[in-house]
């Protein structure tokens, strides 16, 4: 059985989500998902939704086998865990592909690094952008909500 990892914060799910997460399943047979702690997610803004929660929602998925929340003090725990076959970056994840290369070999973990290049192109593909829209449109469905 070949076992994918994928990672992400997975903050406010939508489309873009759920393509990378099918496009990283038919890298293999089984797929867990490391969901970001928290406290590890600095590239970005804090997550609105708690961690408990996104990773119930990512485990819900259909492409998901199975979610787990990442390591607090080391990303590099679950994974030497899990010991996958492949782990998948999503196009715009973070990670520096040679870096990750070099610290899995110090590890000792022989998982293929793959770039998922696909991404879903839809107008509320990011959860920035789904922040924003909800900004934008907040006030006047406040009052909306009032008047009910």
């Amino acid at each position: 059985m070949k076992k994918v990892v994928a990672t992400g914060t997975f903050d406010i799910i939508h489309p873009g989500h759920i393509r990378f997460l099918e496009e990283a399943r038919k890298l293999g047979d089984y797929l867990v998902v490391i969901v970001a702690r928290e406290r590890n997610v600095k590239h970005k803004p804090k997550p609105i939704i708690p961690e408990e929660q996104r990773v119930r929602v990512v485990e819900a998925l259909k492409p998901v086998d199975m979610a787990i929340l990442g390591d607090e003090e080391d990303i590099f725990k679950p994974i030497e865990e899990l010991r996958p076959d492949v782990i998948a970056l999503g196009h715009d994840q973070h990670f520096n592909e040679a870096w990750l290369r070099d610290e899995l070999k110090k590890r000792g973990i022989n998982a293929e690094v793959v770039r998922i290049p696909i991404r879903e192109e839809c107008e509320l593909c990011s959860t920035a952008k789904i922040v924003e829209r909800i900004l934008k449109i907040a006030p006047e469905r406040l009052k909306q909500m009032k008047r009910l």
